[in-house]
C-alpha cells in the first residue's frame, strides 16, 4: 500500500514516495484543516449542525487543502495526473472516494473512479460502479449509485446522479425511503417514494420530486406529479399533508394546511378546514421569536357556521418582551394574552380553539373557580402586564378584562375586571437582617352589577411587613409584624348607605422550628432521619367586614401548605381574625450519600383560641377550637416509584373529609403509569388513569434512551381514564394504540371531553407517520402530551448528526 499527499500546484518527484507539504498562512489553513481531519473539539460540534459545518469550508479554503491518495500501485506525472488502482482512495477535505481504480488530473481537478466506487462526502454516502467527479466544485455524475443521507438517515437506488456542486444535486428515477435495509436480496422497504426525478438542495434542506408515487406495504398510496419535503429537521415553506378526522359535532374533517417559513425566527400556518356538517373554517396562527420579544397569534373565521347560523371567529394572542430603558433595572417587562370569540357557545361547539382559559387564571381566580372545571372553560381572560424593577422596588401596571361565555340554563357570576391595576413593592434585608417589605396595590374592580349583587369599586390596598429569622443547625425563629390597610371607594352605595370605606387590620406571628437527626436503617437501608417539629402562632384582631364586597378572595386551600399561613383567604378583600396556634411534625427519610429523599410523612393541626368571625358571603364563623387533622406524605424508595398521599381527618366524624392518592411507576423510557383517587365529602370522588406502556414484554425494565423507540415491531398503548364515582360514568376519556415499526409509526386514538353534564364532544384521530420523511392524519401528538402524565413521543426529533458520526 502506497500513500501521497498532492498540495495544490506542487507535488515533488513521484519516485520519493514521500509526502510533501506547502507553506501556506496559518490562518487561513488551521480552522479548515481541524474540520478535515477530526480535531474540533467535540463540545464545539455538539454545538453545530451539518450544515454549520459544511459551510466552515468554503470553496476558497477547500481549493487550498491538500490532497491525499493511497493504493496498492500509484502512477502518474507531477503536477498533472496521478493514477492509483487496486483500493485507491482520495481524501480532501471532507470527501473520501475510494474505488478499485482511480484516475486523477490535477489541473483540471478531474477525477475518475471505477469498480467499487464510495463517496463520502460530509457522512452522505454514494455507491456504485462509475464516478466522474471535479473534486473541489463536486461536479460531476455517479452511475447506477445507491446513496445514504446522514442527516434523516434516508437511502434508495437511482440510474444516475448529477452534482451540480456540493449542495445540490439531480437524481433521475431514484427511490428515497427511511426504511433499514435487511439483508434479504427480496428486501422491500415499508414505505417508498418512487420519482422520475429527485432534486437535493442542501442549502434550503429541501428534497423535490417529480412524477412522484408514494407506495406503503406495497399498497400505492399518493400518485403525486411533484412535491417537496424536508431533508433535515429545519424548517421549510410548502403545502403540509392534509389532514382527515371525525367528531361527533362537526361530522367528517378535512384540512390542508400551508406552512409559510417567513424567515429563521418567523413562521406562518394556514390552515383552511372544511367540515361536512359546518362549513369551512380558517385557521392562521403566526409566531414570531427576537432576542427581546417573542410571542404567537392564532386566528379561527368561519364565514357560516350550519349548525348556529351564523359566523364564528377565535382570537388567541400572547406576547412577552423586554423594551429598553434607562430608569429601571432590566427594562420594561411587557406580557400580553388575548383571548376573544365570536359567542356564548364558542367554547362548547370548538373545545379545542381559542387557547387555554384555565391556563390564565391567577392564583385567586383559581382558587375561586376551580371547583368548577366547565367554568374555567367559559372565561376567557384578556390581560396586559407591564412591570419593572428599581433596586428595592418593582412596579406593575396591569389591565385585565374578562370574556364570560353565558348559559341560558346555567349563568355563572363573572369575575371582576381590573381596568386599572397599579401595584409596587418594596423588599429590603438590612445589615442586621432585619427583612422589610411595603406593598401598595390600586385596582379599580368592575362587573356586571346584576349579576354579582355587588357594587364596583376603586380599591387601594396596603401592607405594611417586618420580620427577622434566627436560623441554627438544630431550628428557626422567625417573628413578624404585619399591617394591612384597605380603602374603598364604590359607585352605589352599600346596604347602610356607606359609598367609602376603610380598614386597618394589625397581625403578629411566630413561626418557629427544631430539626433532629439520626441514623437508621429502614428494610437493611442506611438512612438519615430527621424529626421537625414545627409551631406556628398567629393573632390579628377581629375587624367587622361582613359589608364588604368580595372583589378578589376566596377560601385559602387547606393543606400542609397552607396551614402555617396568617390569612385563611387568598385575596386582599377578606382579613381573617385569627388567635391560633398551628402544631404539626414532619420526619423525613435522607440518603446520607446523595441527600435524595427517600421519604416524607408529616402530620399538623390547629388549635383556636377564639372564633374566626370574618368569613367570605354566605360564609359560617368557625367555632371548633380544634381543626381538622391533616396527614400527608411521599415515598420515592426507588426511582422507579413514587407514591404520595393527603388525608383531611376530622375528629368529630371520625372520618376524612378529603383525601387524595396518587402513585406513578416509570421504569424506563416509553413506560409510564400514573393512578390517583380524589375524594371530598358530598362533593366529587373520581379516579384518574394514566399510562403509556409497550404491550410486549410488559414487565421488562431495561433502559432505553429518552429519545428513541424500544425497538421495531411494538404495540404501546396509551391512554387516560377520568371516573366520576358520583355519577357512575366517565368525565374524560383518552383511549389509543401505538406501533412503532421502526421506519414508520401509527397511532390511533379516541377522545371523549365533556362539555356540560349531559353532552360530550367525541373523535377519533388515526395518524400514518414516515419517518424522517412525513405525516399522514390527524394528529392526537397534542392530546396525548396534555392529557398522559410523562408521555414520550416516539421516534422524537434529535439533534442534527456530525459528519464525524459517519466519518469514513
Amino acid at each position: 500500500m502506497f500513500f501521497l499527499k498532492l498540495v495544490p500546484q506542487t507535488m515533488a518527484a513521484l519516485a520519493r514516495w514521500r509526502k510533501l507539504g506547502l507553506a501556506l498562512s496559518p490562518g487561513l489553513l488551521a480552522p479548515a484543516l481541524a474540520l478535515a481531519q477530526g480535531e474540533v473539539p467535540p463540545e464545539t460540534l455538539q454545538l453545530r449542525n451539518s450544515a454549520a459545518l459544511e459551510q466552515a469550508i468554503s470553496p476558497l479554503t477547500r481549493s487550498l487543502l491538500p490532497t491525499f491518495v493511497s493504493g496498492d500501485l500509484i502512477t502518474g506525472r507531477t503536477d498533472l495526473e496521478t493514477v492509483v488502482q487496486g483500493h485507491a482512495m482520495l481524501r480532501k477535505g471532507d470527501m473520501v472516494i475510494r474505488a478499485d481504480r482511480l484516475d486523477y488530473n490535477q489541473p483540471t481537478d478531474l477525477a475518475r473512479a471505477s469498480g467499487h466506487v464510495r463517496i463520502n462526502k460530509a457522512g452522505n454516502v454514494y455507491e456504485g460502479p462509475l464516478m466522474e467527479l471535479r473534486v473541489d466544485a463536486f461536479e460531476g455524475f455517479f452511475n447506477q449509485p445507491s446513496y445514504h443521507f446522514l442527516a434523516n438517515g434516508a437511502h434508495g437506488q437511482a440510474d444516475q446522479i448529477d452534482f451540480l456542486d456540493d449542495q445540490r444535486a439531480v437524481i433521475h428515477n431514484a427511490t428515497f425511503t427511511t426504511c433499514k435495509r435487511q439483508g434479504a436480496p427480496d428486501w422491500m422497504p415499508a414505505w417508498i417514494l418512487k420519482a422520475t426525478q429527485l432534486s437535493i438542495d442542501n442549502v434550503e434542506d429541501m428534497g423535490a420530486a417529480e412524477g412522484a408515487l408514494l407506495s406503503f406495504k406495497g399498497v400505492p398510496l399518493l400518485p403525486i406529479p411533484y412535491l417537496t419535503f424536508p431533508l433535515s429537521s429545519e424548517r421549510k415553506s410548502g403545502l403540509l399533508p392534509p389532514t382527515l378526522g371525525v367528531d361527533n359535532v362537526n361530522g367528517f374533517e378535512v384540512a390542508l394546511p400551508y406552512y409559510w417559513n417567513i424567515a429563521p425566527n418567523r413562521d406562518a400556518t394556514f390552515t383552511p378546514t372544511v367540515m361536512t356538517r359546518r362549513g369551512v373554517n380558517l385557521g392562521v396562527e403566526f409566531r414570531y421569536l427576537e432576542p427581546t420579544y417573542s410571542g404567537a397569534t392564532e386566528l379561527d373565521w368561519m364565514p357560516s357556521d350550519k349548525l348556529r347560523d351564523d359566523k364564528r371567529w377565535s382570537l388567541n394572542a400572547t406576547h412577552q418582551g423586554t423594551i429598553d430603558s434607562g430608569w429601571t433595572d432590566s427594562g420594561l417587562a411587557l406580557n400580553l394574552s388575548l383571548n376573544r370569540v365570536s359567542d356564548n357557545d364558542y367554547w362548547r361547539d370548538f373545545t379545542r380553539a381559542g387557547g387555554s382559559s384555565t391556563q390564565l387564571l391567577s392564583a385567586t381566580e383559581t382558587a375561586l373557580f376551580a371547583a368548577n372545571t366547565l367554568l374555567t372553560q367559559r372565561l376567557l381572560a384578556n390581560d396586559a402586564r407591564l412591570a419593572w424593577a428599581n433596586g428595592p422596588f418593582s412596579s406593575m401596571v396591569r389591565t385585565l378584562k374578562w370574556q364570560t361565555l353565558q348559559d341560558a340554563t346555567a349563568a355563572i357570576v363573572p369575575p371582576y375586571d381590573r381596568m386599572p391595576q397599579i401595584a409596587t413593592r418594596y423588599a429590603k434585608t438590612t445589615a442586621q437582617d432585619l427583612n422589610l417589605s411595603a406593598d401598595v396595590d390600586y385596582t379599580q374592580f368592575h362587573s356586571d352589577s346584576t349579576l354579582t349583587k355587588q357594587a364596583n369599586a376603586q380599591r387601594i390596598f396596603s401592607l405594611l411587613q417586618t420580620s427577622r429569622t434566627w436560623r441554627a443547625p438544630e431550628g428557626f425563629i422567625t417573628p413578624k409584624l404585619q399591617l394591612h390597610a384597605t380603602q374603598y371607594q364604590f359607585d352605589a352605595p352599600l346596604s347602610n348607605g356607606a359609598t367609602q370605606v376603610s380598614r386597618v387590620v394589625p397581625t403578629f406571628s411566630l413561626d418557629s422550628g427544631l430539626v433532629f437527626e439520626r441514623d437508621t436503617q429502614f428494610f437493611g437501608r442506611a438512612l438519615s432521619q430527621t424529626l421537625e417539629p414545627r409551631a406556628f402562632y398567629v393573632h390579628t384582631p377581629y375587624r367587622d367586614q361582613s359589608l364588604l364586597p368580595n372583589y378578589d378572595s376566596g377560601a385559602n386551600d387547606f393543606n400542609i401548605s397552607t396551614v402555617y399561613t396568617e390569612n385563611a383567604f387568598v385575596g386582599n378583600d377578606r382579613i381573617s381574625d385569627s388567635h391560633l396556634l398551628t402544631l404539626g411534625v414532619t420526619s423525613r427519610l435522607l440518603d446520607p450519600d446523595t441527600g435524595a429523599e427517600a421519604a416524607r410523612f408529616g402530620i399538623a393541626q390547629r388549635l383556636l383560641f377564639d372564633d374566626q368571625k370574618v368569613t367570605l358571603p354566605g360564609g359560617v364563623p368557625l367555632t371548633d377550637r380544634l381543626s381538622d387533622v391533616l396527614l400527608g406524605g411521599s415515598v420515592n424508595w426507588t426511582p422507579h416509584w413514587n407514591v404520595n398521599g393527603t388525608i383531611q381527618y376530622n375528629p368529630d366524624i371520625g372520618r376524612s373529609v378529603r383525601s387524595t392518592v396518587g402513585a406513578s411507576y416509570r421504569p424506563g423510557s416509553y413506560r409510564t403509569l400514573t393512578a390517583a383517587y380524589r375524594f371530598q365529602r358530598n362533593s366529587s370522588e373520581q379516579i384518574d388513569l394514566g399510562w403509556q406502556w409497550p404491550l410486549a414484554n410488559m414487565w421488562r425494565s431495561g433502559r432505553s434512551d429518552a429519545g428513541e423507540a424500544r425497538g421495531a415491531g411494538r404495540w404501546y398503548s396509551v391512554g387516560r381514564l377520568n371516573y366520576s364515582m358520583n355519577e357512575s360514568q366517565m368525565v374524560n376519556t383518552v383511549l389509543g394504540f401505538e406501533y412503532d415499526a421502526d421506519c414508520w409509526l401509527g397511532r390511533i386514538v379516541f377522545e371523549r371531553l365533556q362539555t356540560s353534564t349531559a353532552t360530550a364532544t367525541q373523535r377519533i384521530m388515526f395518524q400514518l407517520e414516515f419517518v424522517g420523511f412525513s405525516r399522514l392524519g390527524v394528529s392526537p401528538l397534542k392530546t396525548l402530551k396534555d392529557n398522559v402524565p410523562g408521555y414520550q413521543i416516539l421516534h422524537a426529533p434529535a439533534g442534527e448528526p456530525s459528519r464525524f458520526s459517519n466519518y469514513d
